[in-house]
């Protein structure tokens, strides 16, 4: 099997060289994956981002968004792409592209120039997330909107809430209220405020909020001592103390913020006498707005060393809100920091500082902040959609000692089947699902030899997107001659595991079992799935209706992807 993979490599990299040969003027890029619509190409272009510097994104010939690396020489593409494969460091399917085949560039934002001259592209200089904009028109972006699925409209709602313009549920329904923030935040970035957002300004709002969760740590934080939840940039402050009426959250690592929680009891008399008390603070410079309303204030100060803003509100009993202060060279991202800060503050119940609280020991700060960081899943792999609302078919190690199971990343879901045979399980929602698509079965598996493909979540939820993982079908029964198995020419990684086996047609034909476990150890490169049948076995069991295929022989490579990444689903087990 190694030999064999040699000889691929190898002729990869003579087929890159004889390209470079060929054509030596053609500047090359390695194309590691194509996304239909623009949003979800900008999401998957970030990612990459993360990992690679030279990540680039252009429209294609088809429509679709393509997502490369380079530029770089042919030779350099050939070399790379060998060695880059081999450390699963790209998607297997990734191949090299040149210059000519790649139309207007998308990423990064802002370098709206053409990689080739097959299509037309904007004036150099342009903003690429405008000149993108230009052609989708009105009616074509609220068909790409109505085109998203509910957990991309959701995003949209957290992303509006989070810069301060929207205050309703993450619904993934968008109606008058949400219309009416996305006017709102179009203004506010200088489009036209038409409430219908293009492909190009929901990559933008969603990547800036992806962005700002990332860049300055923001986190949920519920200070049980003052009675206030908050979202605090943990990234840029830490707890620190209290001195009634204040909780300060000092600066770390020199970021120059600081937040003030505000909390004591009283009425608006109490407010009032704040107000006044608060204008005479070093931490409050002069300059500034004031306002004094029946059961608010709000202060703002500003020098040249400092600037602060305020807010309270009698409320309950209480007096309650915040202090946010800062240094200039906090400035350009402070627009980014005030608004969420502002947005999230919730006054809990009626509990308020103590006046006579004394300072906390260190054990006690830790009690008091335990709990910020949010919940992660303790694992997470791949599932295939079985059915239109969204049943799964898995392995029962994916939720093996789990305190709780989800599907695509918040649908809680139960076992409804089982096979202890095959090791497979069959998950169902509490809510339903509508998937992109759901496995059709093939009626037999294809020659020895074969190309097949394998789609997975490679690197569980770290990622926005599965991975569709080209191979061949090596063998049609399991290491110890079962006919309930197949061995697969492909190397996978935990992620994939649970994930479909699909023929040339994008039928599924098998599932990725994991490559450890009873029986002889695998060779390496060789892969074992279960067979199809035993997964409609199990779907039977849980009186779940099997679709059988009646796809063409040879699917389109691009129809093939998006079968498969449509189909996969991703489990996750809590504690």
């Amino acid at each position: 099997m190694i030999l064999v993979k040699s000889i691929f490599a190898s002729l990869a990299l003579v087929l890159a060289l004889w390209s470079g040969a060929a054509a030596a003027q053609d500047t090359s890029y390695l194309q590691l994956e194509a996304q239909p619509s623009l949003d979800k190409a900008m999401v998957r272009a970030r990612a990459y981002a993360a990992s690679f510097s030279d990540v680039q994104g252009f429209r294609v010939s088809s429509g679709w968004y393509a997502v490369v690396l380079g530029p770089m020489s042919a030779e350099d593409a050939g070399n790379r792409l060998v060695t880059m494969r081999a450390q699963n460091l790209v998607p297997q399917d990734a191949f090299i592209v040149v210059a000519g085949d790649l139309g207007a560039r998308f990423w990064p934002v802002g370098d709206a120039t053409a990689a080739g001259t097959a299509m037309p592209a904007p004036d150099a200089g342009t903003d690429a997330t405008a000149a993108l904009a230009a052609v989708e028109t009105p009616k074509q972006a609220l068909a790409s909107e109505a085109a998203l699925l509910q957990e991309d409209r959701s995003a949209l709602q957290d992303a509006l809430r989070w810069y301060g313009f929207y205050a309703g549920a993450s619904d993934g329904a968008i109606g008058k209220g949400t219309r009416k923030s996305m006017a709102a935040w179009q203004e506010a970035n200088g489009y036209e405020a038409t409430g219908v957002l293009n492909a190009a300004q929901r990559a933008e709002l969603v990547g800036g909020y992806q962005t700002d969760k990332t860049e300055f740590g923001f986190e949920a934080v519920t200070d049980a001592e003052s009675g206030i939840q908050m979202t605090l940039p943990l990234g840029l402050v830490q707890f620190d103390s209290y001195a009634p009426p204040f909780a300060l959250y000092s600066e770390k690592t020199g970021s120059g913020l600081t937040v003030r929680l505000i909390s004591q009891p009283g009425d608006v008399s109490a407010l009032a006498g704040l107000y006044n008390v608060m204008q005479g603070l070093d931490l409050m410079p002069t300059g500034g707005e004031r306002s004094l309303e029946d059961t608010t204030f709000t202060l703002r100060g500003k020098n040249a060393s400092l600037e602060s803003f305020a807010f309270a509100k009698a409320d309950k009993g209480n007096v309650k809100g915040f202090l946010v202060s800062w240094t200039p060279d906090l400035d350009a991202r402070i627009d980014r920091i005030l608004p969420v800060i502002q947005s999230s503050f919730q006054s809990l119940g009626t509990k308020a500082l103590d006046p006579g609280l004394v300072p906390l020991d260190e054990a006690v700060r830790r009690g008091l902040l335990a709990g910020l960081t949010a919940k992660t899943a303790r694992s997470s792999q791949s599932g295939v959609f079985v059915s239109a609302d969204g049943a799964v078919v898995t392995t029962a190690a994916a939720v093996a000692r789990c305190g709780s199971v989800t599907i695509e990343r918040g649908t809680p879901a139960d076992v409804v089947a089982t096979d202890a045979v095959s090791g497979l399980v069959l998950l169902k929602p509490r809510t339903a699902i509508s998937p992109q698509a759901f496995a059709s079965f093939a009626s037999g598996l294809p020659q020895k030899g074969a190309q097949i493909a394998a789609v997975g979540w490679s690197y569980g939820d770290r990622l926005p997107a599965p991975v569709l993982n080209p191979g061949v079908l090596e063998a049609a029964q399991g290491l110890d001659g079962s006919a309930a198995q197949i061995q697969l020419a492909l190397d996978i990684l935990p992620g994939d595991v649970g994930g479909p086996v699909l023929d040339s047609s994008g039928a599924m034909i098998g599932l990725v079992l994991p490559g450890a476990g009873k029986g002889p150890a695998l060779p390496p490169g060789v892969t074992l799935a279960q067979t199809g049948a035993a997964v409609t076995a199990l779907m039977m069991q849980g009186a779940v209706p099997v679709t059988a295929s009646s796809l063409p022989a040879q699917a389109t490579p691009g129809a093939l992807q998006a079968m498969g990444l449509g189909m996969t689903a991703l489990v996750s087990c809590w504690e």
